[in-house]
């Protein structure tokens, strides 16, 4: 007897059998045990979920020669049939090969035709939405009222191109994507009514692998079986779908907020030894990030994977939440411009070298050892609070400009050292500072905040965005208090308050923390934004009336019937 895959073999017979489908059964099986029975059904879903496989169950509870109920009786002949494929009053048709109005004509017209054996003749029309619109037409009429021995069931992956005269004649029901628990556990069960040996691992990267489809995990397992000469086991699994440990994904992790770059590309050139998918790779980089900041925000979460959970632990204590954000953003953008990487390995590279470039310049610190396989020791960095450690991105936030040198003050004693530069910005000595900074005091009127903006060098980028868009209600001595218009809260981002604080402090010759406050006279005044829109708006006006009143402009438009297009106006400068 010829091998028969494990997705056909283990198709569930029954609706007990069907895993992760519960609100379908539910509706059906009652339906079915009531004998309230529509005429036409639609079951919506991506591929591999079920939905064939819920309309051959349905057409044998409808027609089993034990009656009909939720529970056919899966022995007799009808059944035995329809299992098999061969039973002569459900017609599987594929829309897919089938789009004319002529297969339609021929399904309506044998639909006039009482059932050979059966109680019901049942129409399973696969992917329904490739139908051509005649022959969406030509059907309606029978879909609504169809002769009473026929039920009409209709399976599609891509609902939205059903016409909505089709969707309106039927019970519609939405198959879920599977989750990877449900896929593992059902490969479990299988695999050990196989005889088959399996470690657990193997059967969590298969399931995430089949992404919500439990025929596409199926035959991935059967690929694994044959990879692996009989048994199924995580290393083996891994090189065939070009996988990585979760180990190895916490390795990286921690030497891009060690700022070991060294490190790092030594455990890429140990990943590119077995030829890994490196989309896949930054994938998993993204889902043990995102798992990071639940554990990190969300109280009492724990990791699905219990083998897991100490990593991810272990990588919560060692990351700030800003900092798990920055790179789980650069993960998402990385695996998005992968393609267009001049290779795989050089996008994937990259991707990990922005995120050690754009780390916290206070990222670092004490080291604890990562448990569960990954033996890469991560830095731990101690609470601090959100506004004073959000990291900031150098592609939305411009860096001040350098000012010019000034003479350093003599001294009797010896004179004070230089200013140096490093990543978060200008490192200055107290004097140095002092002689630099603008002197502010704390009776300012919002009308001096566009001068303390254009000092601190806040005019571009997504700080200078927020800055811009605010007015300033008072500048005291370790506080700047702000006001933010309601439409402008999209700004309010810790990692931009927290970058706007640094550049105001150094303007201010002091650290200082930035308060919001919603004060009505401070959100009724112009912001810096406003006015500079205003000032744009009456150049651009000025601009207009200058080319109107040219009277090279007036003799064109006068000689030659020519117009003046206002949007092609741009003032000089």
């Amino acid at each position: 007897m010829s091998y028969q895959v494990l997705a056909r073999k283990w198709r569930p017979k029954k609706f007990s059998e069907l895993v992760g489908q519960e609100h379908v059964v539910r509706a059906l099986s009652n339906a079915l045990d009531s004998g309230r029975m529509h005429h036409a059904f639609l079951f919506t879903g991506t591929r591999g979920v079920g939905k064939t496989t819920i309309a051959r169950i349905f057409a044998k509870s409808l027609n089993c020669e034990q009656g009909q109920s939720s529970h056919p009786c899966g022995e007799c002949s009808t059944c035995r049939d329809i299992d098999a494929g061969r039973f002569m009053d459900l017609l599987e048709i594929d829309a897919a090969s089938n789009t004319g109005v002529d297969d339609v004509r021929e399904v309506i017209e044998n639909a006039q035709y009482t059932p050979s054996r059966g109680r019901y003749k049942v129409y399973l029309i696969d992917e329904v939405h490739m139908l051509s619109k005649s022959a969406f037409n030509a059907l309606l009429k029978t879909l609504e009222e169809p002769p009473p021995h026929v039920k009409f069931l209709l399976a599609t992956t891509d609902p939205q191109k059903l016409p909505v005269t089709v969707l309106s004649r039927c019970l519609k029901f939405n198959l879920k994507r599977l989750l990877p628990e449900q896929i593992s556990g059902q490969m479990g069960r299988i695999l050990e009514a196989e005889t088959i040996a399996f470690e657990p691992e193997a059967l969590t990267e298969l399931a995430r692998g089949a992404d919500g489809s439990l025929r596409d995990g199926l035959s991935l397992l059967d690929q694994a079986i044959a990879y692996g000469a009989g048994a199924v086991r995580a290393a083996e699994v891994r090189t065939m779908l070009g996988t990585i440990a979760r180990g190895q994904v916490h390795a990286l992790l921690g030497q891009v907020h060690a700022g070991d770059g060294a490190a790092l590309m030594a455990e890429v050139d140990r990943l590119a030894e077995f030829s890994p998918d490196f989309a896949q790779v930054l994938d998993e980089i993204a889902g043990v990030l995102h798992r990071v900041q639940l554990k990190q925000l969300v109280r009492d979460y724990a990791a699905t994977n219990q083998d897991d959970e100490a990593g991810i632990a272990a990588l919560a204590a060692a990351l700030s939440p800003e900092e798990t954000q920055l790179y789980y953003q650069l993960a998402i953008v990385g695996r998005r411009d992968l393609p267009l990487a001049p290779t795989a390995r050089a996008g994937f590279e990259m991707a990990l070298l922005r995120m050690l470039a754009f780390r916290p310049a206070d990222a670092g610190g004490p080291t604890v050892a990562v448990p569960a396989r990954s033996a890469q020791a991560l830095p731990v960095t101690p609470p601090r609070s959100a506004a004073m450690s959000a990291p900031v991105p150098a592609v939305a936030i411009e860096q001040p400009a350098p000012r010019p040198a000034q003479t350093p003050r003599a001294t009797p004693a010896v004179a004070e050292p230089e200013s140096t530069l490093h990543a978060g910005g200008i490192n200055q000595t107290p004097a140095a500072r002092e002689a630099q900074a603008k002197p502010f005091s704390a009776a300012m009127d919002a009308n001096d905040w566009a001068g303390l903006i254009e000092t601190a060098g806040l005019k571009s980028g997504a700080v200078g965005a927020l800055a811009q868009h605010c007015t300033l209600i008072a500048v005291e001595q370790q506080v700047v208090r702000l006001s933010l218009k309601p439409e402008h809260e999209l700004f309010h981002a810790p990692p931009l308050v927290a970058a706007m604080e640094d550049k105001l402090g150094q303007a201010l010759g002091r650290a200082v923390k930035v308060r919001f406050e919603k004060n009505v006279s401070a959100q009724q005044a112009e912001t810096p934004a406003e006015a500079a829109g205003r000032a744009r708006d009456a150049r651009q006006q000025a601009a207009e009336r200058a080319l109107n009143d040219d009277p090279i402009v007036q003799a064109l438009m006068r000689d030659f019937d020519a117009r003046l297009i206002p949007e092609s106006v741009k003032p000089v400068g």
